[in-house]
């Protein structure tokens, strides 16, 4: 277990426990955490966490003894002694955009590796335009969307590159299905994304002015307009979620994925009136979340800290299937799990923290994604953990 930070006395701080992830990632810390994990929940409201400690120590006594620390997200100094105390801080707290930055700013600080759920691209721009260069200096690593956004397309690609011949162009493209609910926490997070397009390309552009670029090498979206894939039968829509940003800065971080790679994401349908449907859905959504009055109505009729309950978790699944071309040779991969948003994505969160707090990853600091901070450390982990990362098939040979 290497040690990047000696004098702290916590492995793993969890925010956010008192929500509905963020109580998933504190059940699936308190089953599966090794032993002697040093970890703390924290949070605002002290009575709120004491009573999420109870719950745990009805699933191991032992856990009464948890400790519990204040961090108010309007309290920076309450940050600052939280991060000050931890290798690793994990949170749930969003939208990242309205809560998020404070505890970024201490963790890169105090040279504290962070991870986050976080599906909003402009956060994360920012946070890079913020605090990258702090966390680069500290040595922190700040891994943003550790969750379904976007573990297992990030490591699917990555996965995909690892079968192709190095050295060559490479195009990868994925095609992701999921049965899920929709939570609170998820909802307003999607509708404070998409109501601030201006805003959003405003800070990406930014980030673009002042980020290096590989040298040498070509990173690009090769998406196609919706079409029907005669390879796979399925209908594909280009998906515009934060993951394939998060593929392309990791094949621009790594040289694995070769002198010009090309990604395209869609979501994938089996007919065409379900993707006329879904296309039709997120316009709306869209149009809606312009609106201040009706994003108000629509985040009251899913407030956050509510999700989906655990029989329809238990029926919801995932899968993301990968076909990679290089070289004169294509290979198909698969990234398959159970619920996506809640289930999963906390398992993810909370593999995350501790692939950081204990593996023997890359040395790198900044913001950094999880292909490009932990790769096959943290697939391993989530393999154990019960998500299926399998190669279907080289249909070269």
């Amino acid at each position: 277990m290497p040690d990047n930070a000696p004098d702290r006395d916590l492995d793993v701080v969890l925010l956010g426990a008192t929500g509905f992830t963020g109580g998933l990632c504190a059940d699936y810390l308190a089953r599966h955490a090794p032993e002697g994990l040093r970890w703390a929940l924290a949070g605002r409201d002290e009575q709120r966490l004491a009573a999420v400690r109870d719950r745990l120590a009805r699933q191991d006594p032992s856990l009464s003894a948890l400790t519990l620390l204040r961090a108010d997200l309007t309290d920076v100094a309450s940050l600052a002694a939280v991060a000050r105390r931890a290798r690793v801080v994990a949170t749930t707290v969003g939208p990242y955009l309205e809560h998020g930055e404070p505890l970024v700013a201490a963790c890169a600080a105090a040279g504290t590796d962070y991870v986050d759920l976080t599906g909003e691209p402009e956060f994360v721009d920012r946070m890079y335009l913020l605090h990258h260069h702090e966390a680069v200096r500290t040595g922190a690593r700040l891994v943003h969307s550790c969750g379904f956004d976007s573990v297992p397309h990030d490591l699917g690609a990555q996965l995909t590159v690892e079968q192709l011949s190095e050295g060559v162009p490479l195009r990868v493209r994925g095609m992701v299905r999921a049965d899920a609910a929709l939570s609170g926490g998820t909802l307003a997070s999607a509708l404070t994304a998409v109501s601030r397009g201006a805003q959003m390309r405003r800070v990406r552009a930014e980030r673009r002015r002042v980020e290096p670029r590989p040298q040498g090498r070509r990173v690009r979206s090769v998406e196609r307009p919706p079409h029907l894939d005669r390879e796979t039968g399925l209908w594909l829509a280009p998906l515009p979620t934060i993951d394939p940003l998060v593929v392309r800065r990791s094949a621009a971080a790594l040289d694995r994925y070769g002198p010009d790679f090309g990604y395209a994401h869609y979501a994938a349908f089996r007919r065409l009136p379900v993707l006329a449907g879904a296309v039709g859905g997120a316009g709306a959504l869209v149009l809606a979340a312009q609106a201040g009055p009706v994003r108000r109505l629509l985040q009251a009729r899913l407030p956050q800290g509510r999700g989906p309950s655990e029989e329809r978790r238990a029926r919801s699944s995932f899968s993301v299937r990968f076909v990679g071309d290089g070289g004169g040779r294509r290979v198909v991969t698969e990234v398959r799990g159970g619920d996506p948003g809640y289930t999963e994505t906390a398992k993810m969160l909370a593999e995350s923290a501790l692939c950081l707090a204990f593996d023997d990853n890359p040395t790198t600091s900044g913001q950094v994604t999880t292909a490009a901070a932990m790769g096959p450390r943290l697939r391993e982990r989530l393999e154990r953990a019960g998500l299926r990362f399998v190669v279907l098939g080289d249909l070269s040979r």
